[in-house]
C-alpha cells in the first residue's frame, strides 16, 4: 500500500478503535448509573447507518471514521421532560457523574492492558540489544564496544532493543549521567555510565540519539548460507564460515565484506579469501561474478547471504502475560507522566510532542511490522489518550473531574459563568497544543534529524 494512503488508513483504524472504545466507556457506565443515552455514534458527520434500540438509544455509524461520541440526556443542552429528570445527567449524584466521566480514560487503560496482554501471548518479536558506538560519539567515550549486549539501563534489566531504547530515551530527558551494564563479546560484564549531561538542552529525543551515537551492532562477516552453484560454493566455502580477509585485507563486519569484494574484484575477479571454520583457518580462491537484479546497478557477488540479526521473542502464558502487561502499562504510565512533568518544568523540549501526522506515520510503520508491533502501538496510543484526557484542562475529561473535585470541596456545583470561561480557556489550550504538534510533525518531515 502507498505510504500516504497506508498512513491515512491505519490512522483511521487507530482513532476509530480507540476513541470508540473510550466513548463506549462513558456509555456503559452512564447506562449503569441510570442516565439516558440519546445517541452512541461510531464516527462523526452524517450517518451512513442507524437504528434505534429497545432502550431508546440511537446507534449510528457516521461517515468520518475518526472517533465517535456519546450524547446523554443533559439539561444544559435543552429542556428536559420532568418525567425524565431522574435519567438526566446533571441530576445524578456527584459520584455517579465522576464515574461516568472517568470511565472514558479508564476504558482506554483497560484496552492498553488487553492489547499488551495479547501481544505477549502471541509473542513480541524484537532485536536483541546488541550495540556498537559511532566514532567520537558520547557512547564511544563511555566505553561502548562493537558487539556489547545491554543488560540493564538505569538499574532496570532490558531484554530487547525496544526496551533499551525507551529506557535510554527517557533518561535523555533529564540529561543526567545514566548507568548501564553491558556484556562484551568476551563474556565479561562491565558497568558503564553514559554522560548524558553532555547533551545540549532544548532538543528532541531524535537529535539526542544521533549525538549519543548508540547503534545496533553490525553483523559479523559470516556466511549465513552459501548458495549452490555460486562462486563461493564452487570454491568450497560453506555456511557458517567466518571471512577473515579478502586479498590480505582484514574484514571486521559483513558491510566491510561487501565493500572489499567490490574493491578487490574491480582489479581481479579471482579473490584470495581467508576464512575460519570451526576455529580452523582455511584458504580459498573465489572468482566473483557481476550480478544485476530488478534493474539495479550491476555489482560483484560471490553467492553468500548475510546473517540475520539476533532476535528476542517475549512470549508468555496467559497468566504471565497479564503480569507482564500490567508491568509494561505501569512503566509506560510513569514514563509518560515524567515526560509531561519535564515539559512543564522546561527540562524536556516541546519538540518531542508528536501530532496526528506523526501518529499516522507510526501507525502505518507498526502495521507493516506485524500484529505484535501494531498491538504495542495501539496500547501506547490508548494509554496516551487516557493520560491526555485526564489532564485538568476544561473540555477534557480531566477538566470535568476538576470541576467535580471543586464541587466536593465547596458543596455546590461550579457556576455556569466559570464553566463557560473554562471552556474558552480549554479550547485555546487545546488548539495551541494541536498547532504545536502539527508544527513539530511538519518540521520533522521538512528537516528530518
Amino acid at each position: 500500500m502507498n505510504p500516504f494512503f497506508g498512513s491515512v488508513f491505519w490512522l483511521a483504524v487507530t482513532l476509530g478503535v480507540l476513541v470508540t472504545f473510550h466513548e463506549f466507556g462513558h456509555y456503559w457506565v452512564a447506562r449503569r448509573c441510570g442516565v439516558k443515552v440519546l445517541r452512541f455514534s461510531v464516527g462523526f458527520g452524517p450517518a451512513i447507518w442507524k437504528r434505534v434500540g429497545r432502550d431508546g438509544t440511537e446507534y449510528q455509524i457516521a461517515s468520518i471514521p475518526l472517533g465517535g461520541y456519546v450524547k446523554m440526556l443533559d439539561a444544559r443542552e435543552g429542556e428536559v421532560d420532568p418525567a425524565l429528570l431522574g435519567q438526566e445527567f446533571t441530576h445524578q449524584s456527584i459520584w455517579k457523574r465522576i464515574a461516568i466521566v472517568a470511565a472514558g480514560p479508564g476504558f482506554n487503560i483497560i484496552f492498553t492492558i488487553a492489547a499488551f496482554w495479547l501481544m505477549f501471548v502471541l509473542g513480541r518479536t524484537d532485536y536483541a540489544p546488541i550495540v556498537s558506538a559511532a566514532p567520537q560519539s558520547i557512547a564511544a567515550q563511555a566505553g561502548i564496544r562493537p558487539g556489547d549486549r545491554l543488560l540493564s539501563v538505569g538499574g532496570t534489566p532490558v531484554a530487547t532493543w525496544t526496551d533499551s531504547f525507551e529506557s535510554i530515551a527517557n533518561g535523555m530527558l533529564s540529561r543526567t549521567p545514566l548507568a548501564i551494564m553491558v556484556r562484551g563479546t568476551d563474556g565479561a560484564d562491565r558497568s558503564l555510565v553514559l554522560p548524558l549531561n553532555q547533551l545540549p538542552p532544548g532538543e528532541d529525543v531524535g537529535h539526542y540519539m544521533d549525538k549519543l551515537g548508540l547503534l545496533p551492532a553490525p553483523e559479523p562477516p559470516v556466511a549465513a548460507t552459501v548458495k549452490a552453484g555460486e562462486p563461493a560454493s564452487l570454491a568450497g566455502m560453506q555456511g557458517g564460515d567466518r571471512i577473515v580477509s579478502i586479498d590480505g585485507n582484514a574484514i571486521a563486519t559483513f558491510g566491510d565484506l561487501s565493500k572489499q569484494i567490490a574493491a578487490a574484484a574491480a582489479h581481479s575477479p579471482a579473490l584470495s579469501v581467508d576464512v575460519e571454520r570451526n576455529g580452523k583457518p582455511m584458504h580459498f580462491t573465489v572468482t566473483a561474478r557481476m550480478e544485476s537484479q530488478n534493474g539495479e546497478t550491476p555489482h560483484w557477488v560471490i553467492g553468500i547471504t548475510e546473517p540475520a540479526p539476533e532476535t528476542a521473542i517475549q512470549r508468555y502464558s496467559p497468566l504471565k502475560a497479564l503480569a507482564a502487561s500490567l508491568e509494561l502499562t505501569w512503566q509506560r504510565t510513569t514514563e509518560s507522566f515524567t515526560m509531561v512533568g519535564k515539559m512543564i518544568t522546561g527540562q524536556a523540549a516541546a519538540s518531542n510532542l508528536t501530532g496526528i501526522i506523526g501518529i499516522a506515520q507510526v501507525a502505518n510503520a507498526a502495521a507493516q511490522m506485524g500484529l505484535d508491533r501494531f498491538l504495542d502501538f495501539l496500547g501506547l496510543v490508548s494509554l496516551s489518550l487516557a493520560i491526555v484526557n485526564l489532564l485538568p484542562i476544561p473540555i477534557l475529561d480531566g477538566g470535568h473531574l476538576l470541576y467535580y473535585l471543586i464541587e466536593l470541596v465547596k458543596g455546590s456545583p461550579v457556576s455556569e459563568r466559570t464553566m463557560i470561561a473554562g471552556q474558552y480557556v480549554g479550547i485555546a489550550l487545546l488548539f495551541t497544543l494541536l498547532g504545536l504538534t502539527f508544527y513539530n510533525d511538519i518540521h520533522r518531515i521538512i528537516l528530518p534529524s
